[in-house]
């Protein structure tokens, strides 16, 4: 039940912004399953919710440079903790994970299982790597409206959130939704494998092994030059296409 007339604490605040970059921006609103769900963990009303995360989108500055505006108004709070979190991808996955343990009951969720090997030592690494790279999913697939960026197939079962510039090589980046890409399973084996790559202006490249192959004409051939699907957020950074075209495209 939402304890209405409360001001908004940091802790919810930062809350509300993980929300913001795990649901997709066009479907956020009070019937969201997602900001229900969160809502009444958080004792508001899944209206309040929504507003808190759309007073959020107001501070972001890649919708304000489409024209795109959040809702007006929110809090001084709402921009400190904005600024806090801003680009600091695994401070807020790690900060939002805690508080959301503090507000569920233990056990209640898959995110809340503490795993343990035989000798019953917690394994507190696992779970932690589990969460990171959930969030790291969902952040991409929300920012690309659950499609991928090169096909539009929209079938999230087959799509992947797929690092440009390699997991193990710039450890800071592993969890910056504009070092990942929505990719369904074959072209994102085809970008990581160097197969496949994006020139600066978002166009697909094609290597000329992949250009050999059988069935490139059906899967290839149609998307070589073309441009992607950018996201009104989150848009892949040029440095880490220029990383991934100069160390892992094989042309």
């Amino acid at each position: 039940m939402s304890r209405g007339g409360r001001n908004w604490a940091r802790d919810e605040i930062i809350i509300a912004l993980y929300l913001y970059y795990i649901i997709p921006f066009n479907q956020v609103s009070a019937r969201n399953a997602t900001v229900i769900e969160y809502a009444q963990m958080l004792g508001r009303t899944p209206a309040a919710l929504n507003m808190k995360i759309g007073n959020l989108g107001r501070l972001d500055k890649t919708l304000s440079s489409q024209n795109i505006s959040g809702l007006k108004n929110g809090s001084k709070l709402d921009i400190v903790v904005w600024n806090e979190f801003e680009h600091q991808w695994q401070k807020l996955v790690e900060e939002s994970e805690r508080l959301i343990q503090s507000y569920e009951a233990v056990g209640q969720t898959e995110q809340k299982v503490v795993w343990q090997d035989k000798k019953g030592i917690e394994k507190v690494s696992q779970v932690k790597t589990r969460v990171n790279q959930s969030f790291f999913r969902a952040s991409v697939l929300a920012a690309y409206d659950n499609r991928c960026c090169i096909t539009g197939l929209n079938i999230p079962e087959l799509l992947i959130a797929s690092h440009i510039k390699p997991w193990k090589s710039d450890e800071s980046n592993r969890l910056n939704p504009q070092n990942g890409l929505c990719l369904n399973a074959l072209h994102d084996k085809a970008f990581d494998r160097g197969l496949i790559a994006l020139a600066d202006d978002f166009t697909v490249l094609l290597s000329q092994k992949i250009k050999n192959a059988q069935g490139f004409k059906q899967w290839f051939e149609p998307y070589e030059k073309k441009s992607i699907m950018l996201p009104e957020r989150l848009k892949p950074d040029l440095d880490f296409l220029k990383y991934h075209r100069e160390k892992v495209f094989i042309d």
